[in-house]
């Protein structure tokens, strides 16, 4: 990938996913995901994740219905190195896992969290 950047922007700072609870919803992805709390503000019911990257994963509760759409929604993707470990560990703690899907060069999978939010993992062969 490339290292140069936008004239306009420098990088993705987080990726916001509207959740129905977050309190819920974090103990969800600390459990789940093992991913640390770096903010969270009450007030505004919203909660930042550590993503071992430099974009940051915001929760923020919506008092709208979460109606995630396969085909039309936008969602993260993770990076990983073993995308059969990982979606082992994620089925493991009863996460709501699609099977294993193998390409040229890359694994991948879809998991979901409490609100139907979806997520992919993608492990791309070198």
């Amino acid at each position: 990938m490339s290292k140069k950047s936008s004239p306009v922007f420098e990088g993705i700072d987080t990726v916001i996913i509207r959740v129905s609870n977050y309190l819920i919803s974090k103990k969800w992805y600390e459990e789940k995901l093992g991913m640390e709390v770096i903010f969270e503000d009450h007030t505004s019911k919203l909660v930042v994740f550590d993503t071992g990257s430099p974009t940051s994963l915001t929760i923020w509760q919506t008092d709208e219905t979460t109606a995630p759409q396969k085909e039309r929604s936008s969602y993260p993707i993770f990076r990983t190195s073993d995308a059969v470990t990982s979606r082992n560990e994620l089925a493991k703690k009863e996460v709501n896992v699609d099977d294993l899907v193998e390409a040229e060069g890359i694994k991948f999978y879809r998991f979901y969290d409490p609100d139907g939010n979806i997520f992919e993992a993608c492990e791309v062969s070198e």
